[in-house]
């Protein structure tokens, strides 16, 4: 079932939140807690706070169809996004990447581009990028830990620069690594997974409109804890499905291995779409709590995403492909 989301038509501008200071909203939300001030449903509004610039403002963005307006929902304080990751090459703590991260160097850089295709090689991130048009789309971010946000993405449709690789025609998947770097990043020091993190999608799902290769946020250049300077989003799919900081894309012709897949199979699907009637082992996925929300709400289908992506698992079992 495919649950219709209200337009942003519906949304009134005051209620689409600012990009105020993250810190005040947590000190607030003591606060309110220790006063046992009691809050009935909805968002729990922030203090007030100038808005200021956070980065390197990026030129030429250009609107996709997946505006704050047609998703109608409001979006999540910047350092909300930049300070409440996961990113373990940094840390495991929701915190750790925005501590850790400070000084690493996102540029230059370059990815790899090699298997089933036509032109193989070793592209900066200029020539990644350039070349493309950059999107600015605002999707839901679902993560299995059930907590969500609404975030600004700036990005090249991963699409268009599959193409431009040329993909051979038994190239049914893509590979994705990030950056195996310990001095660099100092959560790959620990063994909480086997590093370098890998991830992957079918071919399909990587040619679907969605899927981004993001470089930005909220007209900014991606900060380093959000997986600068180029990550995956696919907003259908669980957050760890992101992959993040990437070096290598590698297109294939068997179903590559994922990180979390690898590091527990019964928890972590290959496929890792949104799916509220299938319950974490040690959770359930049926609802989420929006940052900067109090309550929880449903979660939706595929994040919501439904009409855009079910047709990709059109007679697939979502219960044993998750």
């Amino acid at each position: 079932m495919l649950i219709k989301i209200a337009k942003a038509s519906d949304v009134k501008s005051s209620e689409i939140t600012p990009k105020s200071l993250f810190d005040g909203r947590r000190n607030f939300l003591k606060t309110a807690a220790i006063a046992g001030v009691g809050f009935a449903a909805g968002s729990i509004a922030p203090p007030s706070f100038a808005m200021t610039g956070h980065g390197k403002q990026i030129d030429g963005i250009q609107p996709s169809k997946w505006t704050q307006e047609s998703l109608g929902e409001a979006l999540t304080d910047y350092p909300a996004v930049t300070t409440y990751n996961n990113f373990y090459e940094f840390g495991t703590g929701k915190q750790d990447p925005s501590s850790y991260a400070t000084d690493f160097k996102p540029k230059p850089w370059s990815v790899v581009i090699d298997g089933e295709v036509d032109n193989p090689g070793t592209y900066s991130y200029e020539d990644l990028v350039s070349p493309h048009q950059l999107e600015d789309r605002v999707y839901r971010f679902r993560c299995v830990e059930a907590w969500s946000m609404v975030i600004p993405w700036v990005g090249v449709p991963l699409a268009d620069m599959i193409k431009r690789f040329g993909p051979k025609n038994d190239a049914r998947y893509v590979a994705f690594e990030t950056l195996n770097d310990p001095e660099r990043m100092p959560g790959q020091r620990s063994r909480v997974l086997d590093w370098p993190y890998r991830e992957g999608l079918r071919m399909d799902e990587a040619m679907n409109p969605l899927s981004l290769m993001a470089v930005g946020i909220y007209g900014e250049e991606l900060p380093s804890q959000n997986g600068a300077p180029i990550r995956l989003v696919t907003p259908w799919k669980y957050g760890f499905k992101s992959i993040k900081s990437i070096v290598r894309i590698t297109l294939t012709k068997e179903q590559p291995a994922t990180s979390w897949n690898m590091a527990g199979p019964g928890e972590y699907g290959f496929y890792s779409n949104v799916n509220p009637s299938k319950s974490h082992p040690r959770w359930s996925q049926a609802k989420e709590r929006r940052i900067g929300e109090f309550l929880k709400r449903p979660t939706l289908p595929f994040n919501g995403y439904g009409e855009e992506v079910a047709a990709l698992y059109d007679g697939m079992d979502l219960n044993e492909f998750y």
